[in-house]
């Protein structure tokens, strides 16, 4: 793996990392309980970085963005991003 790759890789393991410290630190901060509340800053960060996160996988995986191709064409679905309704 060359610098340029590792690089790529560790920026697309930044965002999952933001969201494991983010459900991380709920989870410490409100106690043992079965449940727990996040607000709605929360849970827009935590799906704005899956979605970067998946987009950037989608987008690799087509052969996108100078990254080697990973899947062909007809082994490619596509995939359609949506938002959550509260």
């Amino acid at each position: 793996m060359d610098s340029k790759q590792g690089n790529q890789l560790h920026r697309h393991l930044a965002h999952i990392k933001v969201v494991s410290r983010l459900l991380g630190h709920e989870l410490h901060s409100q106690g043992a309980g079965k449940t727990i509340a996040l607000s709605r800053d929360q849970v827009v960060e935590i799906q704005t970085s899956l979605d970067l996160f998946i987009e950037e996988a989608t987008r690799r995986l087509s052969g996108g963005s100078g990254g080697s191709r990973l899947v062909n064409e007809e082994g490619m679905k596509e995939t359609r991003l949506v938002t959550a309704r509260n």
